[in-house]
């Protein structure tokens, strides 16, 4: 459960982006599978009655409720983050949203299930997704552009951006500025490196840690914790030493540090180091970008 913002202008790319994600991710095994398809019945949602192959994609509007988000109604039926469910759950234009809505997000988000409690039904289902987020740095979305910016920049920013709360904040892995693109952009050859060379790499770290905790009830590095993560990503001496380095000027909150040793373990594993060095806990602490007035 790896959690990734985006943050740029108005066309910069960021839903394009973030409707690309699915068709890096390896395809559902057959468990994930099953697991996704009850979920989707549950909803009423499974067409005809198959079970799903493609990991789902879900993109609710800024304006869903508690109960369309994480889980409710008169018969306690799974909400987005659990049809998300082995998949992505995108929220575009992430400040729009209820503060009460992306609040209920924050259990979720730490344990992988949604908790749905009634007074005649009280559910659990599972919600382990890779949750994809996108916002514009302020309202009007030209705070880095003096000639487009609205006359309230920069504190027009730190408003909007304060929307996120510290908490909900702290459990997003990375973040990652996306710049406007310009006319010039638009013209250069395509990448050399194309969604099948990034989905076989994807393909092969993703084996490399179903290997790793094979009979352990851990499929990914995104759900190792405690002991079993501290075995696996544990860095190097010098990559300990920048961290801690980090940390102390970061104001990195446990959780934090946790996050960023899962985020080096993925890094290593795409580039097929065996261990964890400086350079991968380095990149690492570069995605955890601080909010304005807030510590990462």
């Amino acid at each position: 459960m790896l959690y990734l913002l985006m943050m740029g202008p108005p066309g910069s790319g960021k839903s394009m982006l973030a409707a690309r994600l699915p068709g890096l991710l390896p395809p559902l095994e057959p468990a994930e599978a099953l697991e996704v398809s009850m979920i989707h019945s549950v909803a009423g949602q499974l067409a005809e009655g198959r079970l799903l192959t493609r990991r789902p994609f879900r993109d609710p509007h800024h304006s869903a409720s508690v109960p369309a988000l994480v889980g409710g109604g008169m018969r306690a039926r799974p909400g987005e983050v659990s049809l998300a469910h082995n998949g992505v759950l995108f929220l575009d234009e992430l400040p729009e949203f209820q503060r009460g809505a992306l609040e209920a997000l924050r259990q979720p988000l730490e344990s992988g299930r949604a908790v749905v409690a009634r007074a005649n039904a009280h559910v659990t289902y599972p919600a382990r997704i890779q949750l994809v987020a996108a916002m514009n740095p302020c309202r009007c979305g030209h705070l880095g552009d003096p000639a487009l910016a609205c006359s309230k920049a920069p504190r027009c920013g730190q408003d909007y951006q304060s929307k996120i709360s510290g908490p909900l904040f702290d459990r997003i892995d990375l973040h990652v500025e996306v710049p406007a693109v310009s006319p010039a952009d638009l013209s250069l050859p395509p990448p050399a490196e194309g969604s099948a060379e990034v989905a076989a790499r994807v393909a092969a770290a993703r084996t490399l840690q179903l290997d790793r905790y094979r009979g352990t009830g851990i499929r990914t590095n995104a759900e190792a914790d405690g002991e079993a993560l501290m075995r696996v990503a544990t860095p190097d001496e010098a990559g300990r030493r920048l961290l801690a380095e980090a940390a102390e000027r970061m104001r990195l909150s446990a959780r934090g540090w946790h996050r960023v040793l899962r985020v080096a373990r993925t890094l290593a594993d795409l580039q097929g180091a065996e261990t964890v060095g400086r350079l991968q806990v380095a990149e690492a602490l570069s995605y955890r970008r601080l909010m304005p007035g807030r510590a990462g």
